[in-house]
């Protein structure tokens, strides 16, 4: 048997396997994954169907299964199970008790269908890998938050929040119809729209002091996750460009993209970064106090003024 038949094999038991996880798949998606035509993935879907697994396709739309029809997972890869453990580390310390749970059930059902040699890989792992975020994700009353809002979005039906802002000193109540859920510098934020202030906001997880189902169904139609964020990404924000000195650049790699960072281009013995941020005022300027002897603003004029009244004013405490 030739290498091309046993990669062709491959694809296509993995094409059954993504048909089988959702209920329309996509050519395209499939030719991007296995990054191959779109012919050949019309030839193996034909394969499939000659199998006898009976295929529905639209055009337009997508493929999709029969309902009811199910074959039993494929055996997992030593490698694919050591993801597993990866994975199951993540779940236990970036999602609330209530999905690390389902997840802890989840990984059982897993596990209980490798071989022999598999599941000594992962036992191999598990003790030897340790995940510790560096920020307290959830209120700790809060045990089901993300399952919570999980289901909200799925069933399109709000929810009501009890929230502490940084700008207020008093909790506030809202009505919030969840749009989506992001993962960003540590933290667990959520985009919903809110009844209370009828605009777009963003919540952090652990920010939340209560959090309730509540029977009423959305009353708008929202875009997807990525649509929100893009526009986001580009409104009221301030291009930010500064020089720092080459060897202190490595000190602050692994924070600079907490503040907006695009590019970097290396000139002499300095390294000229861009950012494009909305925080010029607070964020941004107390973060490059940090290294201010080693650097210097490009642009914009408003960050070099912003940079003297805190220093003026860290002055006078002295």
């Amino acid at each position: 048997m030739s290498v091309d038949t046993v990669k062709r094999f491959d694809r296509i038991i993995a094409i059954l396997v993504q048909l089988q996880s959702k209920k329309i798949v996509k050519a395209q998606e499939l030719a991007d994954r296995f990054e191959v035509s779109l012919r050949t993935i019309y030839r193996d879907v034909r394969t499939l169907e000659s199998c006898g697994v009976p295929i529905v396709s639209e055009a337009g739309i997508g493929y999709s299964i029969m309902e009811g029809y199910r074959l039993p997972p494929v055996m997992f890869t030593r490698e694919e199970a050591g993801s597993f453990v990866a994975a199951e580390k993540l779940m236990q310390k970036f999602v609330d008790k209530s999905l690390g749970g389902y997840h802890e059930s989840a990984m059982f059902k897993i596990k209980s269908v490798l071989r022999g040699r598999e599941k000594d890989w992962i036992s191999a792992l598990e003790s030897q890998i340790v995940v510790d975020p560096s920020q307290k994700l959830f209120n700790e009353n809060l045990p089901n938050a993300l399952e919570i809002l999980f289901e909200s979005i799925a069933e399109k039906t709000q929810v009501f929040l009890k929230y502490q802002s940084l700008e207020s000193e008093t909790p506030s109540e809202r009505h919030i119809e969840p749009v989506g859920l992001f993962h960003e510098n540590g933290f667990w934020y959520v985009v919903a729209y809110c009844h209370e202030r009828n605009d777009y906001r963003q919540f952090r997880t652990d920010r939340m002091l209560l959090i309730k189902r509540t029977q009423n169904s959305f009353a708008l139609e929202h875009g997807s996750l990525d649509d929100y964020r893009s526009k986001e990404e580009n409104f009221q924000k301030t291009k930010i460009k500064i020089s720092v000195d080459k060897e202190i650049v490595r000190y602050i790699s692994a924070t600079k993209r907490h503040y907006g960072f695009i590019e970097e281009r290396l000139n002499g013995n300095q390294v000229e970064i861009t950012f494009l941020t909305s925080n010029v005022e607070q964020g941004f300027p107390r973060w490059y106090l940090m290294f201010a002897d080693y650097a210097t603003i490009i642009e914009p004029e408003s960050l070099k003024i912003r940079i003297k009244e805190i220093l003026k004013n860290a002055e006078k405490r002295l």
